[in-house]
């Protein structure tokens, strides 16, 4: 039995080390991440994460896993900013407000597949035109849902959230763990 997993995230697999979990061999799916039209954050976030894990390469008892990490303004998805000036548009708009952090895991083994989406309430702190610029110039904003990373320097703008921290950075950790063993990944025991 192989663990695959099916994203290019250092953070996601800095995060799977943390529960002892050392991927197999690593194959970031291509799919197309455009929303559907009229498609909320939550149903939006869970169908990438299962796509992704059905568009990986694997054998019947290989396990795979992925993950979808989107940030919701109400209905809005606020997913990778494609410039720093909708990077700054997503920070104003998320500026002084809550917002959803959802992330979606799926682990599939041969045909079935285990899903899980996980929601977290975040507050951002009013930001000054000072430190957005500042925080737009880290460049930090890039390759991120919603323009910002809660483990890097925009950290420091939020006060305040409900919900797991892990999976605002982009796997949850205990919802994942759950989902591995129920695919039959011997997480706890010796892995020989």
């Amino acid at each position: 039995m192989k663990l695959i997993l099916g994203s290019g995230s250092p953070r996601r697999r800095e995060l799977l080390a943390q529960i002892g979990v050392v991927p197999d061999a690593i194959h970031a799916p291509d799919i197309d991440e455009t929303p559907l039209k009229t498609e909320l954050p939550r149903p939006y976030c869970a169908r990438m994460a299962v796509e992704k894990a059905r568009a990986v390469q694997a054998g019947d008892d290989n396990i795979v896993i992925c993950a979808d990490t989107t940030v919701a303004l109400g209905r809005r998805i606020l997913g990778k900013p494609e410039s720093v000036g909708q990077a700054a548009e997503f920070l104003l708009a998320l500026s002084g407000r809550r917002h959803r952090v959802i992330t979606a895991v799926a682990v599939r083994r041969g045909t079935r597949i285990w899903e899980r989406d996980v929601v977290t309430t975040v507050q951002m702190k009013r930001l000054s035109d000072e430190e957005l610029n500042a925080y737009l110039a880290s460049n930090d904003w890039q390759g991120k849902a919603g323009g910002y990373a809660i483990q890097g320097p925009a950290g420091a703008f939020i006060p305040w959230i409900n919900g797991s921290f892990t999976g605002v950075v982009g796997l949850p950790l205990a919802e994942t763990a759950g989902l591995l063993q129920a695919a039959g990944y011997p997480l706890w025991k010796d892995r020989t």
